[in-house]
């Protein structure tokens, strides 16, 4: 059995809950299959009311009944994803499925190896972190909690009594399908904190062990005089440059979002759609929740999450991107003369936090065996071996480095999305997200009813760290990788003067105040795409806040620039369409466009260049490495006839847009001043980089080549269309979708990891791409509400909702989502059942 956990007081302001819930806590939140308290248990009641595409309308007296309900559907849609992730969290994959097969699905830790992330969850998510982030709930999220644990285990024991007949084939008879407890729920929601650090260093900190070698110097070395070589530090610094340290680490995973005030839109109005996984445990799950008279959201969340995330009530609608913020940092330790396993600060010696921990490993003959690694953590975080990323930052005798995640300490996430549930206004909830100042790794867009504004806010918990810091305590080892890593802060940790800093308005230990955090409230829109705060409206560029934050004055991303350049040219009139506002109906026009901005700025100069011949020698592809010799003569007349016949967007019907994407991947890896005619200019951010440089024709025919050739090996013709490259298989039927990677310049996003040689753009192994998807209006009286959840709510084969959702959404066939009892009645799916215990 695991231990009893403690519960340290948080260090942050204003949250230690009452200690009867502690008390009741403290027989609660070990992990494991352990059992509950022995104390009654409660009473649990919900009704669940089910419409169109299987979406739930959960309805209860209580914050325990609604948790009931909401783990029960979930369970009932996602059994088997779900069961495998709390082994994830507990740390038991290797006991279930051996060391080395790697997780089945990404999610924002990636695909680890079973055994490195089991060391891990059980090394940050350990008893007394989870403990204190516990204990630190308020009464409501504790009461969704209890009540999602009783849901999810009647569905359990359900199916392992014989129920939900033709359901979950792929689990329901595995052992490790079973009941979970308290714990396994905290550790769940205290792990969705770290995408934005921890997260990216899952093997780093699985495997940071001090050096075998007894040999320790009798000296001290200060990490200021420890330097690379100018060698080492350049290849630390492609070491760090090839890190993709975006939330998952897979490009496509980020969001859209806008939000209209009064000068562009009858209504206050609010699109949001994150481009987010499409498997595994943190696939987004459609509902509503409603305690009658008190509170009633409809949105979406995490699988294992008890609360909307992302959606709307009756008075406020918002969204979120991730943000460019840094949330994590690192701390290069001077070790102890002659003790590699303490250091020094400010002369004092340390000794680290050492920590045995024990995994069980199933072997190939089915027999477990037990591995054991002591891990370790100081002040400010666990230890890190970053010499898997190059030897030169190995944990040596002198030397040792750990990382500081500052939502390790951030025990108000939860609270914060559910008081936003229950706002009642735009205003409430601004005032909301300024005083918890918690959100972890995300942006937030919002309007609320009657507001003539809208909301951008990257407001949350954010490293709190000075410019005479940086100048001060970033070690040589951190200068070496600066430039690879921006706005990191890589620190000197013998000295407190170089640990983070307070604010006097900081909401924890080490964290910027909300007050140097970037908002805007707009009357015509604001917006977000994945850059950073600089351009939430570029009529009023955001500047002065902490570095940290992100960066201003720098290059857009495409998919920035076309979703401003959409929003400009729709209340200019120049869109095609009539007038010069924006409503609902338009809106769920636009943001499925199809339109590709790389296409829009190149097609015109490039095809000239590159269909000069009908054939071109390929000497080498540079995306993938290949060299061809002698050079291999492509024939390029056919994919030059479809690309001057297409419209330049990625619909369903559209042909060649595979060709364009693997010339668009390939030519963009030119030097901006190789690729671009006229530079970036900060003073019109919008339009620049633009105009295709033409004189270094060889560049082009070789990429375009390299596109063509590629497609001619797929399998698939130069002339296929969209909807047959780009595909999701549900039950065996191939689905036709579109849209594209945000690389290439599309806004709606659908970025399948496979390259097209590998079967097509398929959407079935890891992708990433338009997930939930709302427009929320708010209309006299009422609030409107149109949706997608592209990949359908089940994973379930057997569901009847395993691709309904997926079909609607590829016909663009939005779902007018009931959310008052009237409308809930009227639905022609409608399908109820009542659940207690």
């Amino acid at each position: 059995m695991a231990p009893t956990p403690t519960f340290p007081r948080p260090r942050h302001r204003a949250l230690a809950p009452a200690a009867a819930t502690a008390l009741l806590l403290l027989t609660a939140c070990g992990g494991g299959n352990d059992g509950e308290a022995t104390a009654p248990a409660p009473q649990f009641s919900a009704e669940i009311r089910r419409t169109a595409m299987g979406i739930p309308h959960v309805k209860a007296a209580d914050m325990a009944g609604l948790g009931y309900g909401y783990g029960y559907a979930q369970a009932e849609d996602n059994l088997c994803t779900m069961a495998d992730s709390f082994l994830t969290y507990r740390g038991e994959r290797s006991r279930w499925f051996g060391p080395d097969a790697l997780l089945l699905a990404s999610s924002t830790i990636g695909r680890p190896a079973n055994l490195d992330a089991d060391f891990f969850h059980r090394h940050v998510l350990n008893d007394t972190a989870v403990a204190a982030f516990a204990a630190a709930q308020s009464a409501d999220v504790q009461q969704l909690i209890d009540g999602f644990v009783a849901g999810y285990n009647r569905l359990v024991r359900e199916v392992k009594a014989g129920g939900q007949a033709g359901r979950h084939a792929a689990c329901r008879n595995e052992a490790w399908v079973a009941p979970i407890v308290r714990g396994d729920l905290y550790r769940r929601l205290y792990q969705s904190n770290f995408a934005g650090g921890y997260s990216n260093f899952l093997p780093n900190i699985a495997n940071a062990q001090p050096p075998a070698t007894a040999s320790t110097p009798d000296t001290v070395a200060s990490a200021r005089d420890a330097r690379p070589t100018r060698r080492q530090a350049r290849e630390i610094g492609r070491a760090f440059a090839a890190l993709d340290l975006q939330v998952g680490g897979k490009e496509g995973v980020g969001s859209n979002m806008y939000g209209f005030g009064s000068d562009a839109s009858d209504v206050p109005l609010l699109f949001g759609n994150p481009h987010w996984y499409w498997r595994g445990p943190d696939r987004f799950y459609q509902a509503q929740l409603t305690i009658p008279g008190r509170f009633d959201v409809s949105g979406t969340s995490f699988l294992g999450v008890p609360m909307i995330l992302i959606g709307f009530n009756n008075d406020v609608a918002w969204s979120h991107t991730v943000s460019t913020a840094r949330r994590f940092g690192f701390f290069q330790l001077t070790l102890a003369a002659g003790d590699s396993k303490a250091y020094m600060k400010d002369g004092v010696k340390v000794p680290m936090k050492a920590t045995p921990i024990s995994v069980e490993v199933r072997q190939a003959d089915g027999s477990l065996r037990t591995v054991t690694r002591t891990l370790y953590a100081s002040e400010h975080g666990p230890l890190v071996n970053l010499a898997l990323l190059n030897p030169a930052l190995a944990w040596s005798s002198t030397t040792a480095f750990a990382i500081r995640d500052i939502n390790a300490e951030n025990y108000r996430t939860f609270r914060t999305w559910l008081r936003w549930a229950q706002a009642k206004s735009l205003d409430e909830f601004a005032a909301i997200q300024r005083e918890e100042a918690s959100i972890p790794w995300v942006n937030t867009v919002a309007v609320g009813r009657g507001s003539a504004r809208a909301w951008y806010a990257d407001i949350g918990a954010m490293p709190n760290v000075t410019p005479a810091q940086v100048a001060s305590c970033t070690t040589p080892f951190g200068a070496a990788l600066a430039a690879a890593l921006p706005r990191v802060p890589f620190f000197d940790g013998s000295r407190a003067a170089c640990d983070w800093v307070d604010d006097a308005d900081s909401k924890q230990r080490g964290a910027i105040g909300p007050a140097r955090m970037p908002s805007l409230l707009r009357s015509d829109w604001v917006a977000n795409m994945n850059d950073s705060y600089w351009l939430a409206n570029p009529l009023q560029p955001l500047t002065g806040f902490p570095d940290i934050v992100g960066p201003t004055g720098s290059t857009q991303s495409l998919r920035t620039r076309l979703g401003h350049l959409k929003v400009q040219q729709r209340l200019a009139g120049s869109d095609g369409n009539a007038g010069t506002r924006v409503d609902a109906t338009l809106l769920r026009s636009l943001v499925l466009d199809n339109r590709v901005l790389s296409a829009e700025l190149t097609r015109e100069a490039a095809l000239p260049v590159v269909c000069a011949s009908p054939s071109i020698a390929l000497a080498a592809d540079a995306l993938t490495g290949t060299s061809f010799n002698p050079p291999v003569s492509v024939d390029v007349s056919a994919a030059c006839s479809t690309l001057q016949a297409w419209n330049g967007r990625g619909e369903p019907t559209a042909r060649g847009t595979h060709v364009w994407d693997e010339f668009w991947n390939r030519v963009s890896r030119l030097p901006a001043a190789q690729l671009w005619t006229t530079p970036f200019n900060p003073a019109d951010p919008i339009n620049t980089p633009r105009g295709l440089r033409t004189d270094n024709p060889a560049a082009l025919q070789q990429a375009f080549a390299a596109a063509v050739y590629r497609v001619q090996q797929s399998g698939f013709a130069v002339d296929a269309t969209r909807s047959e490259v780009l595909f999701a298989t549900r039950n065996g039927n191939r689905i036709g979708l579109y849209g594209g990677c945000g690389s290439s310049g599309y806004f709606t996003i659908a970025c399948s990891e496979n390259r097209i040689e590998q079967g097509g753009y398929s959407m079935d192994a890891n992708p990433n791409g338009n997930s939930y998807m709302q427009v929320v209006s708010f209309p006299a009286g009422g609030v409107q509400a149109h949706t997608f959840l592209t990949f359908s709510q089940s994973d379930d084969p057997a569901s009847p909702n395993h691709a309904d959702y997926t079909r609607r959404y590829a016909a663009k066939d939005w779902l007018r989502v009931p959310y008052t009892e009237a409308e809930i009645a009227a639905d022609a799916a409608l399908r109820k059942v009542s659940i207690s215990e």
